[in-house]
């Protein structure tokens, strides 16, 4: 199953809908584990480390990390930039497709 580490800004909705559809799975948030408001870096970090994909809705400024990563070779699970527009259910759904 792909794992998931949500950054700190990702809406507690979604989350929320996740785990009321499926309780299993392996979804983490960021300030559940220390990183809260820690810097992009080391989120991603955390996410490589662990073997996680991120969820965030900052397309403003993980984007540029997550690739800046990709150009050194340094790991790099997978990061999606969900709009904030997009409704919960349907975010929610499309994670658990996903995982």
């Amino acid at each position: 199953m792909i794992r998931f580490l949500a950054d700190e800004n990702f809406d507690n909705d979604i989350i929320r809908g996740i785990f009321r559809r499926n309780t299993k799975i392996d979804l983490v948030r960021v300030q559940d584990i220390g990183l809260l408001g820690a810097i992009d870096e080391d989120v991603l970090e955390r996410a490589s480390n662990e073997s996680r994909i991120l969820l965030t809705h900052d397309a403003r400024t993980i984007p540029r990390f997550a690739y800046q990563r990709i150009e050194q070779d340094i790991s790099m699970p997978g990061v999606f930039v969900v709009p904030k527009d997009v409704p919960v259910g349907i975010v929610a759904a499309d994670i658990l497709l996903i995982a």
